[in-house]
């Protein structure tokens, strides 16, 4: 297996930490634990907590907050998870209308441990939050379930409006980064999601900084566009404790906005790349998209 050398690197002046709004966040987390509910947004250690709780948005993860999988860049705690809670889809429904969220983004720990991967979880929670919120856009981030087709139409069924699963990083550094998941598994549940419902937007993500070339990331954006993706994020990996994989390189916002352009050249309906993009980072914009796009599909078939 191929080994990451561990570097030291300064932060560059384009990483600064944002100023939180502490009474907007605090009112947030008190909901949060009020509910029993958890967010990607504390378990990850978002750089972007700060600003998208200040703006009243957050990314829910169900399943509670312990994964049965060991990646090397993710601060989600490993272990036995708890059983599952049949109430939780109601409670993220509710704080959700409480939250008033036009864009509802939903993920989960792994639960390779449950014969479903959760996705039964998914599905329920889907549709919780359109029989509560009817109007708005719900965006679920799923672990790989597996590979398994039942598991993946399980929640397709269920029928988000955005179906995101991360490939997080480019072929030869898989077995590195996240060990027990593999590339083409991932693209091959973002090219199921498809051919279940080709109405789904799909939607995965990438981390830079953990020693890939440039024309390894372009190569992964090929493959994920030729598996039907829909969206596309790109952002800076940021190591979140020492025991996690050393960041590599600090990339320049130049190249981002490189990635980006190439990105809308290949044909992604919408492109996020940025030092801090994360997978749910400001996924309104691209909700304002998707509506747009639906608009225009409906106008077309309307006029026909």
């Amino acid at each position: 297996m191929a080994q990451i050398e561990l570097v030291n690197r300064k932060f560059p002046e384009w990483l600064k930490v944002r100023l939180p709004k502490p009474d907007k966040i605090q009112h947030i987390e008190q909901m949060m634990r009020m509910a029993r509910l958890h967010t990607v947004c504390e378990s990850a250690r978002c750089p972007n907590l700060p600003e998208c709780w200040s703006k009243g948005s957050a990314t829910f993860m169900i399943l509670g907050d312990i994964c049965t999988r060991h990646c090397g860049f993710c601060a989600i705690k490993t272990g036995k998870p708890l059983p599952v809670d049949p109430q939780e889809p109601m409670r993220v429904a509710q704080i959700a209308k409480r939250m008033g969220l036009k864009h509802i983004v939903v993920t989960s720990v792994a639960r390779d441990d449950l014969p479903d991967g959760g996705s039964g979880q998914f599905a329920a929670t889907i549709r919780a939050l359109h029989e509560t919120i009817p109007h708005a856009i719900v965006e679920v981030l799923t672990p790989d379930f597996k590979g398994k087709t039942w598991c993946i139409r399980r929640v397709v069924d269920a029928q988000p409006e955005i179906f995101n699963h991360n490939i997080e990083t480019v072929e030869r550094l898989q077995a590195i980064v996240r060990p027990q998941a593999r590339y083409d598994r991932s693209l091959k549940v973002l090219e199921t999601v498809k051919r279940l419902d080709p109405t789904i937007y799909t939607k995965s993500g990438i981390m830079l900084g953990l020693g890939e070339t440039r024309e390894e990331v372009i190569q992964t954006m090929r493959d994920l566009r030729n598996a039907g993706v829909d969206a596309l994020t790109i952002g800076q990996y940021l190591r979140p404790t020492q025991r996690h994989l050393p960041v590599q390189e600090y990339i320049h916002p130049d190249q981002f906005e490189e990635y980006r352009v190439l990105g809308e050249e290949m044909g992604f309906l919408f492109v996020a790349s940025g030092p801090f993009v994360r997978s749910s980072y400001n996924a309104i914009a691209f909700s304002q998209r998707v509506m747009a796009e639906r608009l225009a599909r409906v106008g077309a078939v309307e006029s026909a």
